[in-house]
């Protein structure tokens, strides 16, 4: 039998060379008359191995990182094809201990598998979920999602069960399954590692959506900058098409259920669930009012459930395993697992998927490793560019929702983003302003005049004029935002901002004369 040798297509693996890694390593294989092949797999998550080649020796995965191109070679002559040893050698992949304390529900075969083999899926636990579902009454699905605690992963953390039976109780003739993958906040990857490294997931998902709540029809709503995570789902819906897994007869079920690919173009405001079905059905990309609300009347005016992709992908194992084994883990109403994407000024840059409850330090100081520079951690924003910077002070905060939320945070996708003491936090208050400025669909006037009033302002006070007065006002214009805007961009913006003023006044302190920006 062929040795197997693993080297990552996902798009952070890529940038780093993967491809020029297969390459070489082709080219090795083929030179030596070596009878191995090439997978092109998901990533594992660390991202600071990338790219990670593994070999499978005696049913282990052996594993190897970060390669270039030009340490082939010595790989091979070191003995890579039964794991020999090499200064790049880390041994057993699943005893490196980022990986080995994680808790993989959702991503248990994201690095694992051939994310476009059917064959693969099923052999690691895929279908499974799906197949159970297809003989349950829909009512009873919808109650094995909500007795799991499964709440939405991509923003104010709604139970997933729910928005189902809200949209299951609807009538209609016509429902739909919409998944959000318009992941644009910064820090944030874990919507397209699924997608590329398990895609097969999040279509079980949807289809159990789907036939939990009586849609026969789902779109997949990818962003534009994701170019890989598209192909990798198109190649992944014709596949399950081809074989009956979608398509008229679910699993030979009679039920019906297709998936559609789409691509926004680009504006981050179509992370928003009206905006984006706006964008859906060829309309400019605004936020819709509410009610009524997309459950009742969503796309085409239709009951729609909207989810994101980590919540869709993480119904299989619960249909799989039970709602029960699901709700095991975590904290409070915090259930089950959250993928954890740690960034920024980090060593261990990457995903770490996790039971709810780890504090905000044990992520940072033990997962994450403490900064890459070297200095002293002195800001953490989760929950992406509208996320609460939070100091060390806050560390013993736990991640969990509503612990968060005491604290004036949120989780939202839980992107982390960490910051050294050289970080200026009145620049990181303007910048939330300018992002919201920049990115706002002009609906509503909190959000469209309040951020660019807000850029201004924070402007004054970096140039030292009237630094009392603009405090005080950069405040009022946040107050306004979060009370008075349409929807999440201009309500969420002051989280940033203001966490910024609270607890790191000396950055907003006057300082020597800067010249505004334009």
């Amino acid at each position: 039998m062929s040795v197997r040798i693993y080297i990552p297509r996902d798009a952070a693996a890529l940038a780093l060379g993967a491809d020029k890694v297969a390459d070489a390593v082709a080219r090795e294989i083929a030179d030596r008359g070596i009878d191995a092949v090439i997978v092109r797999n998901g990533s594992r998550g660390m991202h600071w191995l990338e790219p990670l080649v593994e070999v499978e020796v005696a049913g282990q995965r052996i594993g190897y990182g970060a390669v270039k191109a030009r340490d082939v070679a010595g790989l091979f002559d070191a003995g890579l094809m039964s794991g020999g040893d090499h200064r790049l050698c880390l041994g057993a992949v699943e005893e490196i201990a980022f990986l080995k304390r994680q808790t993989r529900l959702t991503f248990a075969r994201c690095g694992v598998i051939d994310p476009l083999s059917l064959a693969d899926y099923e052999a690691h636990g895929g279908l499974a979920g799906l197949r159970r579902a297809v003989a349950m009454q829909p009512a009873d699905i919808v109650k094995d999602v909500t007795d799991s605690g499964l709440r939405g992963r991509g923003g104010a953390g709604f139970p997933t069960g729910i928005k189902w039976k809200t949209v299951l109780d609807a009538p209609g003739a016509r429902k739909y399954i919409v998944c959000n993958a318009d992941e644009g906040d910064s820090g944030t990857f874990a919507d397209r590692m699924i997608m590329e490294g398990d895609p097969f997931v999040l279509i079980e998902g949807m289809a159990i959506a789907g036939l939990a709540t009586g849609a026969t029809k789902g779109f997949v709503y990818i962003r534009s900058e994701y170019p890989h995570a598209i192909a990798a789902m198109t190649d992944a819906v014709e596949i399950a098409g081809r074989v009956g897994v979608l398509g008229p007869s679910v699993l030979g079920s009679g039920k019906a259920f297709e998936i559609e690919i789409r691509t926004g173009a680009g504006a981050y405001v179509c992370g928003e669930e009206t905006a984006l079905l706006n964008s859906l059905e060829g309309k400019r990309g605004i936020v819709r009012a509410k009610p009524p609300l997309p459950a009742h009347k969503g796309l085409f005016d239709c009951p729609t459930v909207i989810n994101n992709v980590i919540s869709l992908a993480s119904v299989p194992v619960i249909m799989d395993k039970g709602a029960a084994h699901y709700r095991d883990f975590g904290m409070g109403r915090s259930r089950g697992t959250i993928p954890l994407q740690i960034a920024g000024n980090v060593k261990h840059p990457g995903l770490h998927e996790v039971a709810f409850g780890l504090t905000l330090g044990e992520i940072v100081d033990e997962i994450a490793g403490g900064t890459a520079s070297g200095r002293p951690v002195k800001a953490v924003q989760v929950g992406g560019p509208l996320g609460a910077y939070f100091p060390r002070a806050l560390f013993d905060t736990p991640f969990d929702y509503e612990a968060f939320a005491a604290k004036d945070g949120l989780i939202g996708h839980a992107g982390i983003v960490v910051f050294d003491d050289s970080a200026d936090m009145l620049k990181q208050a303007r910048f939330a302003m300018e992002f919201c400025a920049v990115e706002s669909c002009g609906k509503c006037t909190p959000c469209r005049i309040g951020s660019t009033r807000g850029v201004e302002t924070a402007d004054k006070i970096a140039s030292g004029i009237e630094p009392e007065k603009n405090r005080a006002l950069l405040a009022d214009l946040c107050n306004t935002m979060k009370f008075g805007s349409l929807c999440a961009l201009g309500g969420f913006t002051p989280y940033p901002v203001l966490s910024a003023m609270t607890h790191f006044p000396d950055d907003f302190a006057p300082g020597p004369m800067v010249e505004a920006a334009e």
